[in-house]
């Protein structure tokens, strides 16, 4: 039995392992680039993406007269399999590489030829008869099919992400309605501000990032712009007059996305502005979501010597040397993970500025950064809702203590007393440690008890209205 065959391409003679449906180009891709180590097959929807890419193209081309109808049958059965995920397997080159996408453009050629081939009852190999360029790749270049499957894979992708924040924001939501008979001081600049409802604190977390899913919907919007039909450099050579219209068509159809023919295919070749857009949105949740954080770190710290208005849920032992310490490890780890993302924006915001003339050969950078910051973010997400948010508790008598003993609320009196004697009351209760209805009410007699609990009840400290 034959464990290799022989493939030829412009460059030389390769053996391919039998039983392997990529060819000599992607065996090339894969001793030339060893960078992340991460293959195409570990983004799934990547590859799903190009089965959709030759598929609606072997259609299209079919259609134009320029395949056979029984060659472009077995492509699309090809494509079909891909699709379904059956031979991600086969998908080996690595995310990060040079060429601009060639590689993996012929990853997906190579292997959907030879499936074709099988379905015609012939070896892989045997490219006479369904060839990766001349039947596969059929009125196409890596420069439009790449950047096709690519946004088509980044607008699916982006479905379980919208998703994952959508359920993290109504988590807080939750949690802003468990808390909203919780009184707690509020604070600027980490200093005591005045009082608030906890539960309108988390609410504003829910409203925060749902801001982010309609900023991630107009960025689906922007990569919903395809150059299908453009091939080289914008100019259609080699492409069949109205095939952009009609692969375009077929595309839609095919991956039920509502994507949209560019109007300047030049432009649209070599112009990744898009991508830069979406990446800042990314980057942007994960400042929101970092910033988050940092609130949840702060309003649990303690227990003792910190703020410990609330509880995170206690996830695993936070030292090897201090006995009983647990670290809010949840909120930690999702700081980090923002962090790559914010770095992350700055390698796409390099790659598409290094675009040079007719094309920018960095798209595969910016595909891996994009995938990562986004498979990462999905999972922080799930991770922070499931592992915290939900198990979120109140330390309400502590917190109700912080806001009767703060100077903060002082500035309720503003009204009542003027701005010149809050403040004389503020600073006397912070030279003496006081507090401030001591000194308003029981020394100075600046108000009655009846004035004070007017000012003072639940409602007005979380809904203020004016008192005079």
């Amino acid at each position: 039995m034959l464990t290799s065959r022989l493939e030829h391409d412009f460059l030389g003679e390769r053996a391919i392992p039998a039983n392997v449906y990529y060819g000599i180009q992607t065996l090339r891709a894969l001793e030339n680039f060893n960078i992340t180590g991460i293959p195409l097959k570990s983004e799934p929807l990547f590859v799903q993406a190009l089965g959709y890419v030759k598929k609606a193209a072997a259609l299209a081309n079919r259609d134009m007269g320029v395949l056979d109808p029984g060659i472009a049958d077995c492509i699309v059965r090809a494509c079909d399999r891909v699709i379904a995920g059956e031979l991600d397997d086969q998908f080996l080159t690595d995310m990060i590489q040079g060429g601009a996408g060639t590689s993996v453009n012929m990853n997906a050629n190579e292997v959907i030829a030879n499936v074709a081939l099988e379905l015609m009852d012939k070896p892989k190999g045997q490219y006479e008869f369904c060839h990766p360029n001349n039947h596969v790749n059929c009125s196409q270049s890596t420069n439009d099919a790449y950047p096709t499957a690519f946004r088509i894979a980044l607008n699916n992708k982006l479905v379980s992400y919208s998703q994952a924040l959508g359920e993290l924001a109504d988590a807080f939501a939750e949690k802003g309605e468990e808390f909203q008979n919780v009184l707690k001081m509020g604070r600027t600049q980490l200093q005591d501000a005045v009082p608030m409802s906890m539960g309108d604190e988390f609410k504003a977390f829910a409203t925060n990032l749902r801001e982010e899913l309609l900023r991630i919907q107009d960025s689906r919007n922007l990569i919903s712009e395809i150059n299908m039909g453009a091939t080289a450099i914008g100019t259609r050579v080699n492409a069949p007059a109205g095939y952009g219209e009609k692969v375009t068509e077929y595309l839609r159809d095919v991956t039920g996305l509502e994507l949209v023919l560019a109007g300047d295919l030049i432009e649209a070749t070599y112009d990744t502005g898009a991508y830069v857009q979406l990446s800042g949105v990314l980057k942007r949740t994960a400042v929101k979501l970092s910033k988050i954080c940092n609130d949840l770190r702060l309003l649990s710290s303690g227990p003792r010597a910190g703020l410990f208005e609330i509880n995170l849920p206690p996830l695993q032992p936070g030292s090897s040397i201090m006995p009983g310490k647990v670290n809010p490890v949840v909120p930690e780890v999702v700081n980090q993970t923002a962090f790559y993302v914010i770095g992350a924006d700055l390698t796409v915001t390099m790659a598409a500025e290094a675009g040079q003339l007719q094309l920018n050969v960095m798209e595969p950078v910016i595909s891996f950064a994009l995938f990562t910051s986004i498979s990462y973010l999905t999972r922080a997400c799930h991770t922070l809702r499931e592992k915290c948010v939900v198990g979120i508790t109140a330390n309400t008598e502590h917190a109700e203590k912080l806001v009767r003993n703060s100077i903060g609320i002082v500035t309720q009196l503003n009204p009542v007393l003027g701005y010149e004697t809050s403040a004389e009351i503020a600073k006397e209760a912070l030279r003496t440690g006081k507090n401030v209805y001591d000194i308003a009410v029981t020394e100075r007699q600046l108000l009655t008890q009846a004035k004070w609990d007017e000012i003072f009840t639940f409602e007005n400290l979380i809904r203020p209205h004016f008192i005079q």
